[in-house]
């Protein structure tokens, strides 16, 4: 399984639960031009190093977020108010299922959480769904695509993370050294936090 690997928490979680249950994952880092990504890369190998997870791979696809600006690819846009970057998630699909499918593989999985909080229209099932039906036709060949914590609130998903003794992970859309406090990621971070017993 081709893992769509962040250096964030969910897609941490996702591995390491793979790797628990048996299935060889191949991590794979996208770097879309994101201001984070220097610091996302470095904590995506620290993580996987540190678990003793299969080491990722990186691809460059730079020049979309380049060419397709937002809140998360220019200090020149607004980080939460202009965070929306369109097709997203469809490009992360398409890169992993390019990947899988060269690798032999039939199957990639994402960092979605709990759709019922999803705030952008590729964050939910429909979505996963419909870019797995669009890859099958896109490719002729079936790869599944999978949202392993679809269901599970970050709260959850950060407990889980505190048990399975994960650390090192980094999530800001900022990019800065310590969280800006301000970004979509930062804010669901502490939403959750506050929320926990």
């Amino acid at each position: 399984m081709v893992v769509l690997s962040s250096g964030g928490v969910d897609s941490t979680v996702i591995s390491v639960l793979a790797s628990r249950s048996g299935i060889v994952t191949h991590p794979l880092f996208i770097d879309y031009g994101q201001l984070c990504s220097a610091r996302e890369w470095a904590a995506c190998q620290y993580v996987h190093r540190r678990l003793r997870l299969p080491r990722p791979r990186k691809m460059d696809v730079r020049g979309y977020g380049a060419l397709i600006p937002s809140g998360l690819t220019s200090r020149n846009r607004r980080i939460k108010e202009d965070a929306f970057l369109p097709g997203r998630n469809l490009l992360f699909c398409l890169c992993g299922a390019a990947y899988a499918y060269g690798l032999g593989v039939q199957s990639i999985a994402l960092g979605l959480l709990d759709d019922s909080s999803a705030i952008y229209p590729d964050q939910t099932r429909a979505f996963v769904e419909s870019a797995e039906k669009a890859i099958h036709q896109a490719f002729g060949y079936h790869i599944s695509v999978t949202a392993p914590l679809i269901e599970v609130p970050k709260s959850k998903v950060l407990r889980i993370a505190s048990e399975m003794k994960i650390s090192g992970t980094y999530s800001c859309h900022a990019g800065s050294k310590s969280p800006c406090g301000k970004c979509v990621s930062c804010l669901e971070f502490r939403r959750s936090t506050e929320g926990r017993s």
